[in-house]
């Protein structure tokens, strides 16, 4: 074992023993800290009751919701072309946790830490035929106990950015053998296809296939129930602006630009969705709203479908409200963590607004250059596109159209990153 390697294993050690003592209250980091205590144990405890020798068995890895989306249309595939198999899940981050239980799979939970140890009891307890990654992040210790004992290994739905930190010589001499260990490999476009091979991905290896993910946000718009229980309430002819995934640097600009446009706009409302809808998230924003004498009602409640402002204070249902939208912001383009998706707006026909830091966002910069979005670098600018797109009109019409257009042309990548995925498993 090398240098980067002995001290990569040091490191996932020391996070391993953290775990022990971590609060499962708490930031981000230590609630991920505190959920890997015993986590080999509850694989081992599914896998003596619940794991079928008989039966083949697909790991599929995803670290977030992100990339639980674009894998999540793949295990659906998987699920119906070969039933017999089944499904297991691991995720990183503790904000796909519960995306992870809407999955089709026999088991879902987190991922241990990169550690030889946990890599070898993992593929004791799973003995999978194939161990597919969605999008980017492949473990280098356990594709290589993977590899060592005749496990397939996949990437679907990759990409990697120009800008991307793993195309740093350190990075390449560290995570070159990992990528090179790859059987197959689904990359989004071309461009990507040729950095993953650059960064180790043996070219026979990799196809371009495109990005599962418009298959997930097509599919999801077209099951959209607005006579259901969370859409009917709200449903109106109001010209409407549904803002996602915002954090407290978005919605210091969006407020403002609101506070503007409402006066221009007739009747106009917001929806607002939080990234994290916590307390100490929500409560600015109520705070803001009763300030500024504007009408606020969390979703769900009796006054909610006559209020200005809509706070939505729970996760999972986001997706479905931007069946709503006349326009949509998505937020992060204000923020450290980059841009969210702005696809799932763009599937139901809402032209898409966003901050200045998008540039890590390839469907952002697609979006741009179709006509379907538009940024926004401050209030007085993001306040004129709100007041255009929620007004109605040619401009308005043709953005949306060019937004549904962009995810149409998208579709397909799933069929393909599944035939990826059952080539492993034959």
């Amino acid at each position: 074992m090398g240098l980067l390697a002995l001290l990569y294993e040091g490191a996932a050690q020391a996070a391993r023993v953290g775990a022990r003592f971590a609060p499962a209250t708490g930031g981000k980091t230590s609630r991920s800290l505190a959920a890997r205590d015993g986590l080999t144990d509850r694989w081992r405890a599914w896998a003596s009751g619940g794991r079928d020798e008989a039966r083949p068995l697909l790991w599929m890895h995803a670290p977030s919701v992100g990339e639980g989306l674009q894998a999540r249309p793949v295990l659906e595939r998987v699920r119906a072309a070969l039933p017999s198999a089944q499904l297991a899940y691991t995720f990183f981050s503790p904000s796909a946790e519960p995306f992870a239980r809407g999955l089709p799979v026999d088991h879902a939970d987190f991922l241990p830490f990169d550690t030889t140890g946990d890599a070898r009891a993992m593929l004791d307890a799973l003995r999978p035929r194939a161990l597919v990654f969605s999008k980017l992040d492949v473990w280098p210790t356990l594709t290589r106990e993977a590899a060592a004992r005749g496990v397939k290994l996949g990437l679907v739905s990759a990409t990697l950015g120009e800008g991307s930190g793993r195309r740093s010589p350190f990075a390449r001499a560290f995570l070159g053998e990992a990528y090179a260990r790859l059987d197959r490999v689904g990359a989004i476009d071309e461009e990507d296809a040729s950095r993953l091979v650059a960064l180790g991905v043996r070219a026979n290896a990799v196809r371009v296939t495109g990005d599962t993910r418009y298959d997930q946000v097509w599919a999801r718009a077209e099951r959209a129930d607005r006579r259901g229980a969370l859409l009917a309430p709200l449903a109106s002819s109001r010209p409407t602006l549904v803002a996602g995934s915002t954090w407290p640097a978005d919605e210091h600009v969006l407020l403002e630009a609101w506070r503007a446009a409402r006066e221009r706009v007739r009747d106009a409302r917001l929806i607002i969705a939080p990234h994290e809808p916590t307390p100490p998230h929500l409560e600015p924003i109520e705070r803001w709203a009763r300030e500024a004498r504007i009408a606020l009602a969390r979703l769900g409640a009796a006054d909610a479908p006559t209020a200005e402002i809509v706070l939505v204070d729970r996760v999972g249902v986001l997706g479905d409200l931007y069946a709503l939208a006349t326009a949509a912001f998505v937020g992060g383009g204000f923020h450290d963590a980059g841009l969210h998706s702005v696809l799932e707006p763009a599937a139901f026909g809402a032209p898409v607004l966003f901050g200045p830091r998008h540039e890590r966002s390839r469907d952002a910069r697609l979006l741009l250059a179709c006509g379907g979005g538009a940024t926004a670098g401050h209030a007085p600018t993001l306040a004129e596109r709100i007041v255009l797109w929620l007004n109605g009109g040619p401009a308005a019409e043709s953005a949306g159209n060019a937004a549904r257009a962009l995810v149409r042309g998208g579709l397909g990548a799933a069929e393909r990153a599944t035939a990826i995925v059952l080539d492993l498993m034959a």
